[in-house]
């Protein structure tokens, strides 16, 4: 398999076997490495990867990475997949191809405040490429790249595009604010409109605030939850 290569700025660090990035990232990031890092396993059957960032706003600005990772994803795979293949993001992270789910996006940061400017946050996706499953129509709510008109996208391919893309996106969000990314996720996102439970609260998703945290409506009740509640190890 050949070695990716990235944007400047952007170092790789490849990992093996049972190495999560994703874990292997936040290691790093607190150790003080420099943004940029993508660390990687491409595995037989599953792409993983995580990008480390320096932000230089809050954190309650800082999480919309994840939202905007998931964007540079859907504008990666679109330029290599067969044009009748569909990407739609769930608001917690979740990756949808072709109405099914397909894989994930995580983040963690180096701080819990949201008024605090983090050290870190470091953003993880994780792809299944090939089915875990001889029996796919068990499990119809689940797929995997290879086994959605995707088996011509490399895996290597899409890692390096994904970190392109996501560097487009970032440079926009930097220049032109957040609304370019609001109407770009938007026209991704799932479940808008429908009735989901979320943070033990159900109700209809109507959408997000302008740091993307989620507006759940109740009977009588517009609820908010923060984009930062996904953040892991909290």
């Amino acid at each position: 398999m050949s070695i990716p290569s990235f944007p400047p700025l952007f170092s790789g660090l490849a990992v093996e076997g049972q190495i999560d990035p994703f874990d292997k990232a936040c290691v790093e990031a607190a150790r003080g490495c420099d943004a940029g890092l993508v660390v990687y396993n491409l595995g037989a059957n599953t792409l993983q990867a995580a990008l480390v960032f320096a932000p230089d706003v809050t954190l309650a600005d800082a999480v919309a990475m994840l939202p905007l990772c998931g964007v540079g994803f859907q504008n990666a795979l679109g330029a290599l997949a067969p044009p009748e293949v569909a990407v739609h993001l769930d608001w917690g992270g979740g990756l949808r191809i072709n109405g099914a789910s397909c894989g994930q996006m995580r983040m963690a940061s180096s701080a819990s405040d949201p008024e605090a400017e983090p050290d870190w946050l470091v953003v993880g996706l994780e792809l299944p490429l090939w089915p875990t499953s001889d029996a796919p129509g068990e499990t119809p709510d689940q797929t995997a790249l290879y086994a959605e008109g995707c088996a011509d996208v490399n895996a290597v391919d899409l890692l390096e595009s994904w970190v392109k893309h996501t560097l487009v996106a970032i440079n926009t969000w930097q220049d032109d604010g957040v609304a370019a990314l609001h109407k770009d996720w938007r026209a991704l996102a799932f479940g808008i409109g429908e009735a989901i439970e979320r943070n033990g609260v159900s109700g209809t998703f109507l959408g997000v605030d302008e740091k993307f945290g989620m507006l759940l409506r109740t009977d009588d009740t517009t609820h908010l939850i923060p984009l930062s509640v996904l953040l892991e190890g909290q």
